[in-house]
């Protein structure tokens, strides 16, 4: 059995999986909750829940602040699916494991994908809790998912000057406007981790013209590209990067970060939702 033929074999039997626990649900939209961020779940209605541990191929998460579920329900009207907890390549993944949900969404059909991760903040106009908006990401992970055999239905080149999808992005400032939530832009950079960056490492990021750095989101982003869907990524700033912060960093910071913007972000995702149903 040939490379190809096992990773495709893992996104069917998944998804086969996934498309018999959801029945007649259809979703339009996938949504990825990222640290702390789990409080959207609460707010989806007629909800079904589906654990990892009965998804084939999906490992079990171990990180505090991701539940390990896919929900879905009605947001705003609309049938979505939110990615409770995401796998990452700090614990050991290899990268088509981290991006199978993504190929799963993509092989029920699901067209646009709403990304959401914290972060730490590198442009010091950036305070804490904060969201920002993605305009675009660097990859200093040195992991890239889309290596080896082309998975069917991907791009084997695809085209990313355009990363996070401009009207959606048009979308969610529009939101936060109108809602009067600050929204701040920027490029997220995607390291490997698990370690905070150092007081240099943080420098050099800011260089290179970073103004959040995070752990998670880039790898998922490539491959929803090559898959053709549309992205919008918005990022917690859950703490201001080493160097820059005045305390010792902590995972306990992220997930209160978390929880003090949760409000915020539903609204503009919410609104989101609503609007490119």
């Amino acid at each position: 059995m040939t490379e190809k033929t096992l990773r495709t074999g893992a996104i069917t039997e998944a998804a086969d999986h996934l498309r018999q626990r959801l029945g007649e649900r259809s979703p339009n939209v996938a949504i990825v909750l990222g640290s702390g961020l789990g409080q959207l779940a609460h707010a989806v209605e007629d909800s079904l829940t589906i654990s990892y541990e009965e998804i084939p191929g999906f490992p079990s998460v171990d990180v505090a602040g991701h539940a390990g579920e896919l929900i879905c329900g009605k947001l705003e009207g609309v049938t979505v699916l939110l990615q409770c907890g995401r796998f990452h390549l700090y614990e050991g993944h290899d990268p088509r494991t981290v991006v199978l949900p993504v190929r799963v969404f993509a092989e029920i059909g699901i067209e646009t994908l709403i990304v959401t991760n914290a972060a730490g903040g590198i442009r010091r106009t950036l305070t804490p809790p904060a969201l920002m908006l993605i305009a675009d990401h660097i990859n200093l992970t040195s992991r890239y998912p889309l290596i080896g055999p082309v998975v069917e239905g991907e791009e084997r080149f695809p085209d990313m000057s355009r990363p996070y999808d401009d009207e959606l992005r048009t979308i969610a400032r529009e939101a936060a406007t109108n809602q009067g939530i600050s929204l701040d832009e920027g490029v997220y950079v995607g390291l490997l981790g698990p370690s905070y960056e150092t007081p240099a490492e943080v420098r050099m990021l800011d260089r290179i013209g970073a103004d959040a750095v995070g752990m998670s989101t880039v790898p998922e982003v490539i491959t929803a590209r090559a898959r053709g869907m549309r992205v919008l990524g918005i990022s917690t700033i859950a703490n201001q990067a080493a160097g820059i912060s005045p305390t010792p960093l902590s995972h306990t910071e992220v997930l209160e970060a978390g929880k003090a913007v949760a409000e915020k972000l539903e609204a503009i995702v919410r609104e989101v939702v609503r609007r490119i149903s």
